[in-house]
């Protein structure tokens, strides 16, 4: 690979490594995967294209996160107050957000950025990769702080331990209200970061961002075998960006882009299997 596919491949690899961070809330704090990401994703994108359009490209990276925070704040209402499955709740949510998100983009179903009035953040090549750099590290440090604050203790201990949380006079709706809202805040900005870097948005773009966001956080697991908050988004950035590597690596062994969420699939798949057949390894070892 030459040097300026592995600089797109890393660029490509930090977007998405705010995308698994935000479903390292849903995940890993509160142990809930949530189907929402598909939508909120693309819903991120389509706002932030629209309002880029229209000369606001900061403001559309802001109105994206903002976005991202109401769809969160449906599939927690459905949870809590509609007494639905979390899973149905995120596949109810993300039907509904194709639609929503059509409406967005006008009934167009996609959107060119090579026009716009005012340049974004991301459009001088030269300075995107530290843009980029700057905006992960910013957004992993404030989610450290958050989770050290009482607030994000007692998210974290509503994922942990529900009843426990829930006897201590805790609002657990709150907390998944909170903790859903800013995973899918986050879902929405990285989606808009995606849209001002590639210079268009696609209403079926959400597709397999939940397999891709978990890749990241398993891959990056993976490597520093560490447990800890610090060790977690650490690993979630690290994971997206060796993800994103491997999936350049793939596209140059000449692996077909129609096959891609075939190969991130076994990708996770394997990487998820590698403690159990080590085990298998060890217990082989030991009874040679």
């Amino acid at each position: 690979m030459s040097t300026a596919v592995i600089i797109r491949a890393v660029e490509l690899g930090l977007i998405f490594s705010v995308l698994s961070l935000g479903e390292y809330i849903t995940v890993k704090v509160m142990d809930s995967p949530d189907l929402t990401v598909d939508g909120s994703f693309v819903t991120g994108g389509c706002t932030a294209a629209m309002l880029t359009l229209a000369g606001f490209p900061n403001l559309g990276l802001a109105a994206a996160f903002v976005a991202g925070l109401l769809c969160g704040c449906v599939t927690a209402f459905l949870q809590t107050k509609m007494k639905i499955q979390g899973l149905l709740a995120g596949i109810l949510t993300m039907t509904a957000l194709y639609s929503v998100n059509l409406r967005i983009m006008q009934g167009a179903p996609n959107v060119s950025l090579y026009a716009v009035p005012k340049p974004t953040i991301l459009n001088n090549p030269a300075t995107v990769l530290y843009v980029l750099i700057a905006i992960v590290a910013l957004i992993a440090l404030l989610m450290y702080a958050f989770f050290k604050t009482n607030l994000g203790l007692m998210l974290r201990a509503a994922g942990d331990n529900e009843e426990m949380i829930r006897s201590s006079s805790v609002n657990v709706d709150s907390m998944k209200f909170l903790g859903f809202a800013l995973s899918n805040g986050l879902v929405a900005l990285s989606g808009a970061l995606l849209v001002q870097f590639q210079k268009f948005a696609d209403v079926t773009g959400g597709t397999g961002m939940l397999v891709l966001g978990l890749a990241g956080i398993i891959i990056g697991e993976a490597v520093f075998r560490r447990s800890g908050i610090g060790f977690g988004l650490a690993a979630s950035i690290t994971g997206a960006i060796l993800y994103r590597l491997l999936y350049t690596l793939a596209l140059q062994l000449g692996f077909p882009a129609t096959d891609m969420n075939l190969v991130s699939a076994v990708l996770v798949a394997v990487t998820i299997s590698i403690p159990h057949l080590q085990k298998l390894k060890k217990k082989r070892g030991s009874h040679a």
